[in-house]
């Protein structure tokens, strides 16, 4: 089996990450857990050859200068891969991340079609998708882009690293560009961004003070902005995005952010029951009057929370609340729920009323 069919097996599979480290058999990860896929372990010369394969000229020599790069890897009527190579222990070791880019998989997405129709439909603002890595944030932006290229008639400029699902224009004309092959990071290719007469603009990650400061900027001049961060929920997003500005700026900053944001999703994926997949447990957070004095207000931000819940109404909801949910549909166990909540004497109080509703053992007697 060459390489290229090794990943095809993979794909075929459902695999979301291949690890190949030298010294130790290749590893796949299906449905969250890592597991070997062959009893061959992999060799010096068979990683080596990686670099050659996956790496044009100009990656060859970052990878040399700095013992590592990231790319993106293709294969002709199969897919793309998102890569890090990088060096352990004097050998070559890759990581690549499954890229589906079939529209299907869009359709998987388990944001609320309101919520989606909610950001797709604002004419500017910033709306946050976050959570850890592998957590399907890609996806969920890529579907809300996907909405706006079918509705509406608008220029969309994305920035990511790298490309993750290739759009093609529908109503709407999408420029896609790559760190590193056609940009030179974030902050810089977003402020150049605004000049080349966008409506929407998707930046991959907010990670530093220059992108934050630009993101709020864009939003600011009548742009809708899409990004990521890597924060567990809604009040820890915003928490994150002000630290990213020095103590002198952070008063403006947190004005300026709370009359930016249109919303913020965080999600999680949990296995579901049976091991037969993951489904994303999402907290929705939309940026009301309310929810904007709050986060004005450094002293109240301990509220937000609770002004989520008071907020179903509106579409937004907890972590724990749809944990619940996800727990009454039989998609997740309870052991999986209860390890993954917020609160967990919350969320045990809310999955024994289920287990009431249901005539079934209570949590209780689970633990």
């Amino acid at each position: 089996m060459n390489f290229n069919d090794m990943l095809k097996m993979l794909v075929e599979r459902g695999a979301s990450d291949l690890h190949l480290h030298v010294g130790l058999p290749p590893m796949a990860r299906l449905h969250g857990k890592l597991t070997p896929v062959a009893e061959t372990k992999v060799g010096p010369r068979f990683t080596d050859a990686l670099v050659d394969l996956m790496c044009d000229e100009r990656q060859k020599l970052i990878f040399h200068d700095r013992h590592q790069v990231d790319l993106a890897y293709s294969v002709a009527g199969l897919g793309r891969f998102r890569v890090n190579l990088f060096r352990q222990r004097g050998s070559v070791s890759a990581v690549l991340r499954i890229i589906n880019s079939d529209e299907s998989m869009l359709q998987v997405v388990n944001l609320p079609q309101e919520t989606i129709d909610y950001f797709r439909d604002q004419e500017q603002g910033i709306v946050l998708v976050t959570g850890a890595t592998g957590s399907g944030k890609s996806t969920t932006l890529a579907r809300v882009i996907d909405e706006i290229n079918s509705f509406h008639n608008k220029m969309i400029v994305t920035v990511e690293d790298p490309i993750e699902y290739l759009h093609k224009s529908k109503k709407s004309a999408i420029v896609q560009r790559e760190i590193g092959m056609d940009a030179h990071s974030f902050s810089d290719s977003l402020v150049a961004a605004m000049r080349q007469d966008p409506d929407v603009i998707m930046i991959g990650e907010i990670r530093d003070h220059a992108t934050a400061m630009a993101a709020i900027s864009a939003a600011q001049t009548g742009h809708l902005v899409f990004s990521t961060m890597h924060t567990q929920d809604a009040a820890r997003t915003i928490n994150r995005m002000l630290e990213l500005f020095p103590n002198n700026e952070r008063d403006t900053a947190r004005i300026l952010f709370a009359e930016a944001l249109v919303g913020i999703v965080s999600q999680r994926l949990l296995p579901k029951v049976g091991g037969s997949g993951r489904v994303a447990a999402m907290e929705i957070m939309k940026a009301t009057l309310r929810i904007k004095d709050l986060i004005k207000d450094e002293k109240r931000s301990g509220e937000i929370y609770e002004a989520i819940k008071d907020s179903r109404l509106d579409g937004m909801q907890l972590f724990d609340d749809h944990l619940a949910q996800l727990y009454s549909e039989d998609l997740i166990s309870y052991e999986t729920a209860i390890a993954a909540a917020t609160s967990a004497q919350g969320f045990k109080i809310m999955a024994t009323q289920v287990d009431v509703m249901r005539d079934r053992p209570t949590s209780t007697q689970w633990g």
